[in-house]
């Protein structure tokens, strides 16, 4: 029996490609299973194999307990003074152990065995792929397709086999059993039918990986890739840079007579390929990214994170592109919200936020037309900007001098300070006397509710810990908390609560 355990695990995990290790322990698992069936299901009993030789013993084992503790389980617990009549040195917590005679393996036996051993080896080469392919997340994957279900592409890779998904796969490509495919490894995860592997041939680090492929200077590092986006089957955006100025990264990308990109369209199904130049200032990268649009000029709100690209009216259509994608994939591409307007869109645009600004002062600050002019002009839009700004700043405007600009912050301190005055009377007049009955119910949170249009208790009580968490300031314990005090009422008069009010 001994050498045949050794030959069995040799040749098990030859076959399988698993650690003798894993065997041994499935080996063990399996005897204990056929133990069981002759000594008692309910027993705990383990089988330790000597992975040398091959001998093995079988152990009977109980957890020892204290004297005054009740067993629960008989079978697996023994008292500590019963623990010492076989073991006079055990303690509390440890075990004590019995060792059985090793059962004759019968035929009966031995199939039960097998069905144990083999379901340990499959269980052992299911996480050996979970643990292989979740290391290579993120890679370039190539396979074959070994059929399609249902619009589903089952991609074999020899071990195991990839799902590319409908979702995931090139509008319109025609993918066959058969087919050599590359696609980008974006999941693993354990299902209940095993592992798998999920692909995508639409995700935009998957041009990423091409170009790595075909580009030495990227896999060397001499050329970065600062970003991509996409628009699977149709347009794709990829943004390039390098630290040395005798490397033309766009160029390098490009390949001689446009070779190494044309290998990148041609593996996306005819997918067209815009390299970009990046550059660290937004407006200049903004404007690559719009390529083939000619810019007139740009304006950037870095607070809002957006762009305003001004173009002549011959190039609106170029920059905005067929269904917005050309404007849609830079703004992808660069992380900026992207406006395309024509001059006299622009003007008018302009126009409205100088007007709007004017009169926002001259209603607050109580200044004059021409002094409110200046504000807006260079380019304060907020009570808070004027009330905020370092007086030198607003000092330095040539228009004005240190008198005017601190008669002009301290008018917009004043005129935010009535705002919110207003506004706390407002919230004050608007809040029905219920909602501070509310256990644990504070002024201020509850402002804040009535801001949100929660004005009464029963507001409260009908109201879901979501609706609540869109209230600034309000956490989600707070919101659960609040509603349970706002229900009370319903439980003592037995009413029953809305179910939706959950959340």
């Amino acid at each position: 029996m001994s050498s045949e355990i050794l030959m069995v695990v040799d040749s098990v995990a030859r076959q399988k490609g698993v650690d003798k290790d894993i065997i041994f322990s499935a080996m063990e698992a399996a005897l204990a299973t056929v133990t069981k069936k002759k000594y008692g299901q309910e027993k705990a009993i383990r089988v330790d194999i000597n992975k040398d030789t091959g001998d093995f013993r079988t152990v009977r084992y109980w957890n020892v307990v204290p004297d005054d503790t009740e067993l629960e389980d008989p079978e697996q617990e023994m008292h500590l003074s019963e623990a010492r009549k076989m073991d006079p040195e055990v303690e509390v917590g440890s075990r004590v152990e019995q060792e059985l005679e090793p059962i004759e393996f019968g035929r009966i036996a031995a199939q039960t065995a097998k069905q144990v051993i083999l379901q340990k080896v499959r269980e052992a080469e299911r996480d050996m792929v979970v643990e292989e392919y979740r290391d290579r997340e993120g890679e370039l994957i190539t396979g074959v397709i070994k059929r399609v279900e249902r619009g589903n592409a089952i991609i074999d890779l020899n071990r195991t086999e990839a799902l590319l998904p409908r979702s995931e796969q090139i509008p319109r490509e025609n993918l066959r059993p058969g087919d050599r495919v590359r696609a980008y490894l974006y999941d693993v995860r354990r299902t209940q039918s095993g592992p798998q592997v999920f692909l995508s041939r639409t995700h935009p680090q998957l041009i990423v990986r091409l170009f790595e492929l075909e580009v030495p200077e990227i896999n060397e590092g001499i050329i970065q890739v600062r970003g991509a986006a996409r628009d699977p089957g149709s347009r794709a955006k990829i943004a390039v840079s390098t630290s040395d100025e005798r490397i033309d990264p766009v160029g390098a990308c490009v390949g001689l007579r446009g070779s190494r990109v044309q290998k990148v369209v041609d593996e996306l199904a005819g997918e067209r390929v815009d390299i970009i130049q990046y550059t660290g200032d937004a407006a200049t990268f903004v404007c690559n990214a719009l390529s083939p649009a000619e810019i007139s000029r740009v304006v950037v709100d870095e607070e809002l994170n957006t762009i305003d690209v001004v173009v002549d009216e011959d190039q609106l259509s170029l920059a905005i592109g067929r269904g917005g994608q050309n404007v849609r994939l830079a703004s992808q591409l660069t992380g900026w919200e992207i406006d395309i307007l024509t001059e006299e869109e622009e003007h008018q645009k302009r126009t409205q936020e100088f007007e709007a600004s004017q009169k926002l002062f001259m209603d607050y600050l109580g200044a004059d037309e021409e002094v409110t002019g200046v504000l807006a002009d260079e380019g304060f839009t907020s009570l808070e900007e004027v009330a905020y700004v370092p007086l030198s700043e607003l000092a330095s405007v040539e228009e004005f001098d240190e008198e005017i600009a601190q008669q002009l912050r301290s008018q917009a301190r004043d005129a935010l300070l009535n705002k919110a005055i207003a506004e706390e009377e407002r919230l004050e007049n608007e809040m029905d006397p219920s909602l501070m009955d509310v256990e644990g119910m504070d002024e201020a949170t509850a402002r804040r509710l009535v801001a949100g249009g929660i004005k009464s208790q029963e507001d409260l009580a009908e109201s879901a810990v979501d609706e609540l968490l869109d209230i600034q300031g309000i956490s989600q314990s707070l919101a659960q908390r609040l509603i349970m005090a706002a229900r009370k009422p319903w439980f003592e008069s037995g009413e029953e609560a809305p179910s939706q009010a959950e959340g």
